[in-house]
């Protein structure tokens, strides 16, 4: 018997963008398979008749739905389609106990149970559903298509491959057995330091203060995690950041494996000037069909695609034709 836990819940507008006067906006709750319970802000078009198209959208990885999720779900609602922007499992306003932890399995769950929930609302049409993922979302995004054949079509922005990074550092840095069998003593004895005092140390999120020497994808972040652009009070990424041992799952997991066999739509989009471009432009080499696309935004960095930066870089526009062709 699914089961929902009792949540409190946030009533006023607190998000880091400007509040649509073209959509209706609500909160709503759903269970996943593991009993937790997920916490979305639902996005409808003011003008909705009928049984609309509808799209899932998450991320960053360590963020939270009043950020980059919730302005990607606003702007396609905008565009015609019924959207949900959800908080994962054990962040921001969902359930799950202890916080700031995560599994790359009950990642991808979350994004299935928001399908779950979509499918069955009486102004969706189940047949036309999509998901968004945006950053270390992009890749669990990408990870659920592979796995659920409703999903007509799938969008990832900035995308990171989380259990690469995980497992092979930044920038494949730490690619050796010897790197991971360092990072593996430190979260082991972490572990055991933990279970004896009864708590999960965090690992901090972005780093405050911004040493002057400190690289410009670090820096990248800091302009939006910990400043008014994108700071928010239930983002890990904003304050004290996921648990140490949060990512021992992530380290031990690759993601993409069937990858190749996903036949629903695809667009992946990433900045060409980003920090992690190398991950989307690896992980489309994977893919298979002629109804996949990789979509680089010339001069973009990372997070320009999170809000758009400061020259309306995401593009909104290709994505509501991409998802017009493939959930029509």
């Amino acid at each position: 018997m699914m089961k929902t836990e009792e949540l409190k819940l946030t009533q006023e507008w607190d998000k880091t963008f400007p509040k649509s006067e073209k959509v209706s906006h609500g909160k709503v709750t759903f269970v996943n398979h593991f009993g937790i319970t997920l916490v979305a802000d639902m996005y409808v078009p003011k003008d909705a008749s009928g049984k609309l198209p509808a799209i899932a959208v998450s991320g960053p990885f360590g963020a939270c739905k009043e950020q980059a999720s919730g302005l990607y779900a606003q702007t396609m609602a905008e565009r015609g389609f019924i959207t949900i922007a959800f908080d994962p499992s054990f962040t921001g306003e969902s359930g799950g106990f202890p916080r700031a932890m995560h599994s790359p399995d009950i990642d991808v769950e979350d994004f299935q149970a928001a399908v779950d929930f979509l499918s069955v609302q009486d102004n969706v049409d189940p047949e036309r559903i999509g998901i968004i993922g945006i950053c270390g979302w992009g890749g669990m995004a990408l990870q659920t298509a592979c796995a659920d054949t409703r999903i007509k079509a799938t969008v990832t922005s900035t995308m990171y491959d989380m259990s690469r990074v995980a497992g092979n550092g930044y920038f494949d840095s730490a690619d050796s057995k010897e790197a991971r069998k360092a990072a593996r003593e430190a979260v082991s004895k972490q572990r055991t330091e933990d279970y004896r005092n009864g708590s999960y140390v965090r690992a901090g999120g972005v780093v405050d203060p911004l040493p002057e020497d400190a690289p410009f994808f670090v820096k990248d972040y800091y302009d939006y995690y910990k400043t008014d652009r994108g700071y928010h009070v239930r983002s890990l990424n904003s304050n004290e950041g996921w648990t140490v041992q949060a990512g021992t799952s992530l380290a031990n997991t690759r993601l993409f494996t069937y990858a190749g066999e996903i036949d629903s739509a695809v667009l992946m989009i990433h900045g060409e000037k980003a920090h992690s471009c190398y991950m989307s432009q690896d992980a489309f080499k994977l893919l298979n069909g002629d109804n996949k696309e990789l979509l680089i935004i010339p001069d973009a960095v990372h997070t320009d695609l999170y809000d758009g930066g400061d020259k309306d870089f995401i593009p909104f526009d290709r994505m509501e034709s991409f998802f017009n062709e493939y959930l029509k």
